[in-house]
């Protein structure tokens, strides 16, 4: 096999626009901390940023070696199935970049230190122990996706507004994650998995959902009222959180479309925090 199929291969492994997304998602986090400060953290958050790079390929490569069996059947272009890289080339790829990771996370403040400890813990055991639990996996997938924002705030020691949109993030996230769930459910059963829709039904599952958006929907005041957002924050936001709501009220009868709408609605309201930072520093 030549070389540049190898690293190629290898690279893959990570989803490199995944990682680098959860890097800028953690950038984001400090910058809504700290705003204009931020350039007196600099080190701390470029650190922080490929921490997270880091661990998300990490966690990536490893939930690839997991599901290597799997994905010869469902994802064979994915370098393990076609044979670009060997599972134990995999193993200690994504070793290493554990290994960076958890020591970079050293040099930032402790809070820091024990968010990316706890969150490399979860991404080598989430496939083998949590992605088969009805609930719990989605709940792994939710935190550690909102959690880059917490990350990169505890880089700053800042974590008021970043721990808002971390909670905001995570509540949407296990929301999709459950109507995503709904949305593969005949493929899921097809492969005798047991999923949170499969075990206790669709429109309970759905119903769920539907609550922890309307709980996170609550949250959404919460920087204004704190004082750590203006004006501009709210009017941003609103049309997001009304995105996110009437997307858990379409996915009773098109899941596809309400977790899509989903999506773009916490794009939507990281944007707003962005902005809404902006506005205090002009």
């Amino acid at each position: 096999m030549a070389v540049d199929e190898r690293v190629r291969g290898v690279l893959e492994l990570t989803r490199p626009v995944n990682a680098l997304v959860a890097g800028i998602l953690t950038f984001t986090g400090a910058f809504i901390a700290q705003g204009s400060e931020l350039v007196g953290s600099a080190e701390s958050v470029t650190i922080a940023a490929l921490v997270t790079v880091l661990a998300t390929g990490a966690g990536n490569a490893i939930n690839d070696y997991f599901d290597r069996e799997v994905d010869q059947i469902t994802n064979p272009e994915r370098p393990l199935p076609r044979g670009a890289v060997t599972p134990r080339t995999t193993l200690l790829f994504s070793a290493i970049l554990f290994i960076l990771a958890g020591g970079l996370s050293l040099t930032l403040p402790p809070i820091a230190i024990a968010i990316a400890l706890i969150n490399i813990g979860l991404l080598v055991i989430y496939t083998p122990l949590l992605k088969g639990l009805p609930g719990v996996g989605n709940a792994a997938i939710a935190y550690l996706g909102g959690s880059a924002f917490l990350f990169g705030g505890a880089a700053v020691e800042s974590l008021t507004a970043p721990g808002i949109l971390f909670a905001i993030a995570t509540l949407a996230t296990f929301s999709r994650e459950v109507i995503k769930d709904v949305e593969d459910l005949a493929g899921d059963q097809e492969n005798d998995l047991k999923t949170l829709p499969i075990v206790i039904g669709t429109h309970r599952a759905l119903v769920g959902a539907a609550v922890v958006l309307c709980l996170m929907a609550l949250l959404i005041p919460l920087p204004y009222l704190y004082g750590t957002l203006g004006r501009l924050y709210l009017v941003l936001v609103v049309p997001a959180t009304l995105a996110m709501l009437y997307a858990g009220w379409i996915s009773f009868t098109d899941p596809t479309r309400g977790q899509s709408v989903l999506k773009y609605g916490t794009f939507l309201t990281a944007a707003a925090f962005i902005g809404g930072r902006l506005a205090t520093i002009t």
